[in-house]
């Protein structure tokens, strides 16, 4: 979109790797409320949203049920392109009000016209008393995110290291088409805007082996007969092997004013290579978003 920022992208840009104390819950994913666009100028400004989600989504994987979620977001942009933002996130139906809370920086970069990026650091802190808190293996992320304009279409490489009691490392290609309307709905300073996305997420996955270990998969000692049976043992995965993760399709429709943006998008998520006791399957998301611009 025409007056915002981005900062970081939709589908991957910095995400939490996340298992509960005593619930079996899965890495939540803090979502910039921010537009699918990649213009950047050189303003100061703050931008402030909400973002609804159907359920939470970790670089192409989900937990074993639905966890929709809300999350609140700032950003402050400083005209030389730094920029920092704080974010709050909350599962439905769990204490207390924020789950988690996410504060980063980062830096906005124009090589030329048609070549683009940012690079950012996001730091992930978890409410542990929580019956539904999400006890982070990966507290820290780097983003570097780069992206070129073929005029017809857009292109964008992410890679992101994220590192704590779990490392992993990740790598997105993203390919967008940005159209809006030239004509308007109420007025002449309202349009609508479509951003179809192709999306496919490279990386590693040792979060699913930090996250099976706690609670998937288990050993039923119940069922050992000393003696008799082999002794239950742990399902062993290459977690650390770089592949694929995951391709999806995203359609966000926005309606659009000088200010302040709504945007509903559409997305088909379609896991690979999966690993562990997930199962995950295609599936399809939903995410409302709101936010507002001053400057």
């Amino acid at each position: 979109m025409k007056y915002f920022y981005v900062l970081l992208s939709f589908i991957i840009s910095n995400a939490v790797n996340a298992a509960t104390v005593n619930y079996p819950h899965f890495p939540s994913r803090a979502i910039r409320v921010i537009s699918d666009s990649d213009t950047v100028f050189r303003k100061r400004s703050i931008s402030i949203g909400v973002n609804y989600g159907s359920d939470i989504q970790f670089f192409g994987r989900t937990g074993p049920v639905k966890y929709p979620y809300m999350s609140a977001d700032a950003i402050y942009n400083f005209k030389n392109g730094i920029f920092v933002y704080a974010s709050g996130v909350q599962v439905f139906g769990y204490n207390p009000l924020v789950d988690e809370t996410d504060l980063g920086t980062g830096y906005l970069y124009r090589y030329s016209k048609t070549l683009s990026g940012s690079i950012s650091y996001t730091r992930f802190i978890f409410n542990r008393n929580a019956p539904a808190v999400i006890t982070s293996a990966s507290s820290n992320d780097i983003n570097l995110k780069n992206s070129f304009d073929w005029k017809f279409a857009k292109s964008s490489l992410v890679f992101d290291y994220l590192f704590g009691d779990a490392n992993d490392y990740f790598i997105t290609i993203n390919t967008s088409k940005y159209i809006e309307t030239n004509w308007s709905i109420f007025d002449d300073k309202d349009y609508l805007s479509f951003n179809p996305t192709i999306s496919a997420i490279f990386g590693t996955q040792n979060f699913v082996g930090k996250y099976s270990s706690q609670h998937l998969e288990e050993p039923d000692y119940n069922s050992y007969i000393p003696g008799l049976d082999i002794p239950p043992t742990f399902v062993k995965y290459n977690n650390g092997r770089f592949n694929a993760l995951n391709y999806s399709f995203k359609l966000p429709i926005a309606y659009n004013r000088p200010h302040y943006t709504f945007e509903a998008s559409w997305k088909y998520s379609i896991p690979v290579n999966v690993e562990g006791a997930l199962k995950n399957h295609h599936e399809v998301f939903l995410n409302l978003t709101f936010y507002y611009l001053f400057f």
